[in-house]
């Protein structure tokens, strides 16, 4: 069995058979085991930063990032996943840093906002976002808005 890979592109540099493998993760994921019919396609994708791990070909970590004033005032993260059968190798935590340095290295800021599922707060305190107050319901999963400003 293959080494996990990392790898990072911008929208217009994935191939098709990468793009199928970040939206086949983010469709079993958020629509199959959260059981949750949402817009996954959502025309951000063209704007976004997109970091994931691979094995085997398969995408098993993802989020997507973006600059400044596309989602908030502030850079953002969104679409963190990590499929079921890997999230014993802690994969998120990776996944984050990661995401973080390329916000970051590429955009100059270390201001970002991101919209978590409310189970996973305490994961993204971790890493230093804040509470903002801001609590919704987001395809009926309960959401709040995060903040991190250092």
């Amino acid at each position: 069995m293959k080494e996990t890979v990392w790898k990072i592109k911008k929208f217009e540099d994935l191939t098709t058979e990468e793009l199928y493998q970040i939206l086949k993760a983010r469709v079993d994921v958020f629509v199959v085991e959260q059981n949750c019919p949402y817009p996954e396609l959502d025309d951000y994708d063209q704007e976004a930063v997109h970091l994931w791990a691979e094995k085997n070909g398969e995408v098993i970590s993802y989020c997507r990032i973006f600059d400044i004033d596309i989602k908030y005032s502030e850079a953002s993260i969104g679409r963190v996943l990590t499929k079921i059968n890997y999230r014993h190798l802690k994969l998120g935590s990776v996944l984050m840093r990661l995401a973080l340095a390329t916000i970051e290295g590429r955009f100059g800021t270390r201001k970002v906002r991101i919209s978590a599922q409310d189970y996973l707060l305490n994961f993204y305190q971790s890493f230093g976002f804040r509470d903002t107050g801001k609590k919704y319901l987001e395809d009926d999963i309960p959401h709040t808005e995060m903040f991190k400003n250092e």
